[in-house]
């Protein structure tokens, strides 16, 4: 049997676990079938590579030193291919308008509005867009090379997804509203207390950084513990808020709708910032300049569709899309 990264995977994996059984469900395989998988690399190696027993996996001495190679080669590997990636996936030559750009979004509503304001400043661009409710698998995809930017939301002041070598650039930072129905009796209201909600059910988009974990907290100063927090679809989210089922954790620009209303928290507990990444070494991130320029645009024209989050912003400022020349 000839030898392939998936192999060297599948060892990194069991070291890592500890056991057949945890690395396993890990890799989305069955047990026997990683056990079997494992022997054909041991044959293939010449002799067993992990010591088991009741209390796990612990690799021989020939386990490691496979192990000490194989965490050289994947990330070498893995390396390569996010370079070729970048490579090929761009018939552009750097600092040139490119003459397609793949684009990432995570859920939010400015995604449609940067497809708008680039086909119209570059007829000829062609823009595909990508969305994932990942924040984390975005990142993964600038720094390999499969789109060339992404626009993603962080709560707080939390860093951006984990991905060394990308570039990170603020786009605007907002509150977080309320999704009500028009018969709830804040629908009108200026501003909702948290407290004033303490015996609902909640909704919100679902998402892989820390904003459940805010939420929480600001409900615990607020003194209570939420009832429950349904992370579903935006149209899931909808039917809750329209039912009277919850109460919708939302972005500021939410477009109203019939028998819908999105409401400020006082005290604005809850922010969200939107960031756009990109690869500094790609050969369309010249472009980032006049990308941030066109989607701070996009974000601007949205928020005038929005006459409740206008008038907030007049009232609070620092919330918002950040200036141009401070974001790039």
């Amino acid at each position: 049997m000839e030898l392939e990264l998936r192999h060297f995977k599948i060892i990194c994996a069991i070291a890592e676990a500890g056991s057949i059984t945890r690395a396993a469900a890990t890799l989305g395989l069955a047990q026997p079938a990683l056990t079997a998988q494992l022997h054909r690399i041991e044959r293939a190696l010449g002799g067993p590579l992990f010591e088991r027993d009741r209390r796990g996996a612990r690799p021989t001495p020939l386990g490691e030193l496979v192990l000490s190679r194989a965490r050289l080669l994947l990330p070498a590997v893995s390396g390569l291919r996010e370079e070729a990636a970048r490579l090929a996936n761009s018939a552009a030559r750097p600092g040139d308008t490119p003459t397609r750009l793949r684009l990432g979004s995570a859920t939010g509503p400015v995604l449609g509005g940067l497809v708008h304001q680039l086909t119209a400043a570059y007829p000829d661009l062609q823009v595909t867009p990508h969305v994932s409710w990942s924040s984390e698998d975005l990142a993964a995809m600038v720094a390999e090379g499969r789109v060339d930017y992404t626009l993603v939301g962080v709560c707080g002041d939390a860093p951006p997804p984990a991905r060394p070598g990308l570039t990170w650039r603020t786009l605007a930072t907002d509150p977080v509203f309320v999704l009500l129905s028009d018969q709830h009796p804040f629908a009108d209201s200026d501003a909702v207390e948290l407290a004033d909600l303490a015996d609902v059910h909640w909704g919100a988009t679902p998402g892989d950084g820390c904003f459940a974990d805010c939420f929480a907290a600001a409900c615990a100063r607020a003194g209570f513990t939420p009832r429950t927090l349904y992370e579903t679809d935006v149209v899931s989210c909808i039917d809750l808020v329209e039912s009277g089922d919850a109460v919708v954790l939302c972005q500021p620009m939410f477009r109203r709708m019939p028998g819908i209303v999105a409401v400020p928290i006082a005290g604005n507990p809850l922010r969200w910032r939107n960031l756009v990444g990109w690869h500094p070494e790609s050969p369309t991130a010249a472009f980032s300049d006049q990308l941030i320029k066109l989607a701070s645009a996009a974000y601007l024209d949205i928020i005038a569709r929005s006459p409740r989050y206008t008038a907030f912003l007049e009232r609070f400022p620092t919330f918002g899309v950040e200036r141009y020349e401070q974001a790039v």
